[in-house]
């Protein structure tokens, strides 16, 4: 892909000249290896439906876990599976608990994409294969101006610390690698940004975030700060994806790209 065929789409100008932090979302923004996660989770949800033989189709059950995935999307993996859950629950049956559904997802999805694990395990792909184009790029020129940069994901801190490790970007990353824990309730991007907050290191608008999802777009604009909504049409992103754009402008992104290879465009908009 040509760096022309990349543009930045300007939503409100916001600049971000005295950005001092950086906070980074880290599937679909950063990382693809997990990417088709959604065709992983809906099937195994619309089969938990299905067992309780409500009547309903299979396609009116996919419909109705689309729209409830789509919707928690970027919050921690186990809101998705505690919404399931309550599902369960509003047919008349018994759940799960929401951390054996979550771990019944994880299994699937990591046999699905181990392959891409050994992959870049053994050196038979570079990080490239696997990264948002134009990803080392910008966490360069975000440390060159001496911002600190932070990594939080909903995916569990284990997985996805070792697949940033995995992908080399974990060393930009001064300020520190932070995923889901099954103690879901203490830690949060919002949890992330009001600590980042209250030890000085940056007030609200000297804060700039990176996402695909709704949530780190929508915590940092609640304080302040700058908003580059990544509306990558994954794996390719080579096109912005429509429904990431349109959620990322409700959040309140300030900028859509569909990966990085316009960094000198966006660069320009952000810091002049």
């Amino acid at each position: 892909m040509k760096a022309a065929q990349a543009r930045v789409e300007v939503i409100t100008g916001a600049r971000a000249e005295r950005a001092r932090v950086a906070l980074f979302d880290f599937d679909g923004t950063l990382s693809l290896i997990r990417s088709g996660w959604f065709d992983v989770m809906v099937p195994m949800m619309v089969e938990v439906l299905l067992e309780l033989k409500t009547g309903e189709t299979e396609e009116e059950l996919t419909a109705a876990v689309r729209e409830f995935v789509y919707r928690l999307t970027g919050k921690q993996t186990i809101y998705q599976m505690i919404e399931l859950a309550r599902q369960v629950e509003l047919r008349g049956g018994k759940p799960e608990d929401p951390l054996v559904y979550k771990y019944r997802y994880l299994d699937r999805l990591h046999a699905r994409i181990r392959h891409r694990i050994e992959e870049l395990e053994s050196g038979a792909a570079p990080p490239e294969k696997y990264l948002v184009p134009g990803t080392p790029d910008l966490l360069e020129l975000l440390r060159g101006r001496g911002m600190t940069l932070y990594l939080a994901s909903g995916t569990d801190q284990e997985f996805m610390r070792r697949e940033a490790d995995l992908l080399g970007v974990s060393r930009y990353f001064n300020g520190g690698v932070f995923g889901a824990l099954d103690d879901y309730r203490s830690f949060s991007k919002k949890i992330l940004i009001e600590r980042i907050i209250s030890r000085a290191e940056c007030a609200g608008e000297e804060m700039l975030a990176f996402g695909d999802g709704y949530v780190e777009i929508e915590n940092v604009k609640a304080v302040g700060g700058v908003a580059v909504g990544a509306a990558t049409d994954e794996p390719e992103c080579r096109k912005v994806d429509e429904w990431k754009r349109q959620r990322l402008i409700g959040a309140g992104a300030d900028y859509i790209v569909p990966n990085y290879l316009c960094l000198d465009e966006l660069k320009r908009h952000l810091f002049g």
